[in-house]
């Protein structure tokens, strides 16, 4: 062979080794890959060629499937009272994709997670069609409701209510909202109601009980006086503080003004927390200082994403602050910023006694005949402050409840423990506050349930705009809710 033909017999040779690699490669190396690619259409089209499997509360399916009539998809998601479960349950589109719920368990709502790898193949067999699974949550649906129907009067707002001994969370709603089976399926329609959704100025796709942070106002107090506590500062809730009036924060000639004539000067834990003391609690956090105002803070969860499963934005205690930032943070300003699920985290702790549970909306996961792949186990997350201070901190919030505050929880024959805010709003407080109120209800057996209710955009005029006002209202309800369930 002369020397320009062995050489194109060599290149030839070549390309047909890269090519076995390519082919090897691709069919073994990227194989599982590219047939889970999302640009793989074969794997939306498998996705909808069944119905999927439903999300459950309480026994029952909220979500459903529908067989469609165009296009190669064959069934596409529905939703019972979508706009009140979509925070919870996300959506499930075929244009779009899927996002909360729908998209972290699709494995199981599709049929295609590993674990039901025997049920598939036994319906393979068998000739039996394949079924997705079901995911059965947490959720309280009177909770739900109430929490729900209170806020779509009030504009924009969240409540998240939680299992203290547990950290089931039992409502997780948002306003305002949408309703997931109106952009379901894969026509250029559901395309156009997912884009005016998302535009829309009012964010009605933004579920506020995990992704949006608010300041907290007065309602940090608790974290405050949790603080002062576990810190030592003050040990009897009943004992005068050292806390004058008027009180000029550390290393500035500004005083801290409270909200009215209010009986703030030495005044009792106690005293402070029913009426409010602004003076009293931004002293305390300037007398513990950063360090320990910030150790306390991230025991109840600050700093630090949350999956319940879905992610829940981290709230935030400033790491870096003078004096009189640490003063302000202490009572909720500054750049203190929260979720409306920390901030029942929090109440949560308080009620379960200094211990606060793992919050989760996932009870077990099902196999498509019911049983079940897995369980979820109430993890402990961490101990912020101890039975003794827990149970003061109780006292001091009951005390809001019966005389101070926040008599608008009451709820006859329980205990009702909680806390009342009013968080500045807009550059130089011009916008409408926000009405936060945080709340527990108590029976001889135990503590069934603590709720944290923020409304962001009410219509209401500005003078009527409170957390006792508007805010905890709803609390009650909520709790009335789930006490309601349990007999």
């Amino acid at each position: 062979m002369n020397k320009p033909l062995r050489r194109i017999a060599i290149f030839c040779g070549l390309l047909v080794v890269a090519l076995l690699i390519r082919d090897n490669w691709l069919q073994y190396v990227q194989a599982d890959d590219l047939a889970k690619h999302d640009m793989n259409r074969r794997v939306s089209i498998e996705r909808y060629a069944q119905p999927r499997g439903d999300i459950i509360v309480d026994g029952k399916a909220i979500t459903g499937s529908k067989k469609v009539d165009v296009g190669d998809f064959k069934y596409k998601r529905t939703y019972k009272n979508g706009a009140m479960w979509s925070p919870v349950t996300g959506f499930a589109s075929q244009r779009i994709g899927a996002n909360q719920i729908e998209s972290i368990e699709d494995g199981i709502l599709t049929g295609n997670d590993d674990r039901l790898f025997f049920r598939r193949s036994l319906d393979m067999l068998t000739g039996k069609k394949k079924e997705g699974g079901n995911v059965v949550t947490t959720l309280n649906a009177d909770a739900q409701k109430a929490a729900y129907n209170g806020l779509k009067g009030l504009g924009k707002g969240s409540v998240v209510a939680l299992d203290p001994s547990t950290g089931a969370i039992l409502a997780l709603a948002s306003t305002p909202s949408y309703d997931p089976s109106s952009f379901a399926g894969n026509l250029n329609k559901d395309a156009e109601t997912f884009g005016k959704l998302d535009k829309d100025r009012d964010k009605p796709m933004l579920n506020r009980a995990l992704r949006e942070t608010y300041p907290p106002g007065s309602t940090f107090k608790v974290v405050t006086a949790a603080a002062a506590m576990e810190h030592g500062l003050y040990t009897d809730i009943d004992d005068k503080t050292k806390s004058p009036l008027p009180w000029t924060m550390p290393d500035t000639t500004t005083p801290l003004k409270n909200e009215g004539n209010i009986p703030c000067k030495n005044a009792t834990l106690r005293e402070a927390l029913r009426v409010s003391c602004n003076t009293v609690f931004g002293k305390i956090g300037s007398d513990l200082g950063k360090d320990k105002m910030l150790e306390t803070a991230e025991k109840f969860g600050f700093n630090e994403e949350q999956f319940v499963p879905v992610r829940s934005n981290a709230s935030v205690f400033p790491k870096e602050m003078d004096r009189p930032q640490t003063a302000l943070s202490s009572i909720g300003q500054f750049e203190t910023a929260t979720t409306p699920l920390q901030m029942a985290m929090v109440t949560s702790a308080i009620a379960n006694d200094g211990t606060l549970m793992e919050p989760y909306m996932v009870k077990e996961l099902q196999a498509p005949n019911l049983d079940v792949i897995e369980k979820h186990s109430p993890k402990e997350m961490s101990e912020p402050l101890s039975k003794e201070n827990a149970q003061k901190l109780q006292d001091m919030m009951q005390t809001v409840v019966n005389e101070g505050t926040g008599t608008a929880a009451k709820i006859p024959g329980v205990t009702v423990g909680g806390k009342t805010g009013t968080a500045q709003h807009g550059l130089n407080n011009s916008k409408n506050p926000y009405a936060w109120f945080i709340s527990y209800a108590k029976t001889d057996s135990g503590s069934p349930v603590a709720v944290a209710v923020v409304v962001e955009d009410s219509d209401a005029a500005r003078g009527e705009i409170s957390g006792g006002g508007l805010a905890a209202p709803i609390a009650k309800d909520v709790m009335k809710a789930v006490l309601d369930s349990k007999k």
